[in-house]
């Protein structure tokens, strides 16, 4: 089938340099954008009763942007001035460049990761000595405090914003080759807003572990696994996804399976002789019994005096 419209779970990239319209244009391919979940800001008073003090920590990590506008959003509500001194450790560029819209960047100290909170990981095991703030919405990555209380790290963690599902009943009736979702969230909005969605030909991309688990679990077809080897953004695996389509190659794109883990066997030594083997026993046999034996044997052989000649 030919993939002649897309939606894109998420909102609308800003300004036309986004890889979305470098993909519409190269593939000729229609890509609407719409949002599947949205933010909920949580209170500053509901933010009081967990009882978390911004002040008794020494550093922030940031996973996205979202995380950025309402840390600084419930800091004022509660009218705490963050210190100058404090840290931040954001999983990406682009939301250490976010950052920039709340603080003075030269008088901060930001550390930036890759692009995963894996990547962001090897750089806060260096500062070990920090207590971190985690701010996040109800429904977080696990893969977060597993990775922080593996290596160690003093955090505490802050919900202060709430994902839930938007109101999707204008798309009813509308129709779309393929799907693309980014997170579980996405996945639960597609349930609830459509109770009797039944996916036929529709392709469905997901971009991640958890969204992949997520997709499966709600007993869907998943089509493209991103990220792949060979294509690590997910315009890249609708790309590649859409080309081998176009060449008839059918069946889910998805990465390699890891390799099988190497069984270390124990070597085998070399079988002893039958005669060899009783040999041996016999002498053991012997030396248990009499194990003087063999020494009073080699004493009378050198005390024994030699034969005079005649």
């Amino acid at each position: 089938m030919k993939i002649k419209t897309i939606l894109v779970t998420q909102p609308e990239p800003v300004g036309e340099k986004s890889p979305y319209h470098d993909l519409s244009k190269k593939m000729s391919v229609k890509i609407d954008f719409r949002p599947f979940i949205k933010i909920e800001p949580i209170a500053g008073q509901d933010f009081r009763q967990d009882r978390v003090n911004i002040l008794d920590h020494t550093a922030v990590i940031f996973t996205s942007r979202n995380a950025v506008d309402h840390f600084f959003r419930i800091a004022k509500e509660v009218r705490v001035l963050v210190p100058e001194m404090m840290k931040y450790f954001c999983v990406s560029e682009s939301v250490a460049y976010y950052v920039q819209k709340y603080i003075v960047y030269r008088k901060r100290k930001v550390f930036i990761g890759k692009q995963t909170f894996g990547d962001l990981m090897d750089v806060i095991k260096k500062h070990k000595d920090e207590k971190f703030l985690v701010p996040c919405t109800d429904i977080q990555k696990q893969e977060i405090p597993e990775l922080l209380d593996k290596a160690g790290i003093a955090y505490s963690k802050a919900v202060i914003y709430r994902t839930v599902a938007a109101d999707l009943r204008d798309l009813k009736e509308v129709k779309y080759d393929m799907l693309v979702f980014f997170s579980p969230a996405g996945i639960e909005s597609l349930k609830k807003n459509f109770p009797d969605f039944t996916q036929n030909g529709t392709v469905i991309a997901a971009f991640g572990p958890t969204t992949v688990k997520a997709v499966r679990d709600a007993g869907l077809r998943l089509d493209i696994e991103a990220p792949l080897p060979e294509a690590p953004s997910m315009t890249g695996a609708i790309e590649l996804y859409m080309k081998r389509a176009a060449k008839g190659h059918t069946g889910p794109l998805a990465p390699p399976p890891p390799p099988p883990p190497v069984i270390k066997t124990a070597t085998k030594k070399p079988e002893i002789g039958v005669k060899k083997a009783m040999k041996a026993m016999v002498k053991q046999v012997v030396k248990a019994v009499n194990p003087t034996s063999k020494t009073k044997a080699a004493t009378a052989k050198k005390t024994a005096k030699p034969a005079k000649k005649k």
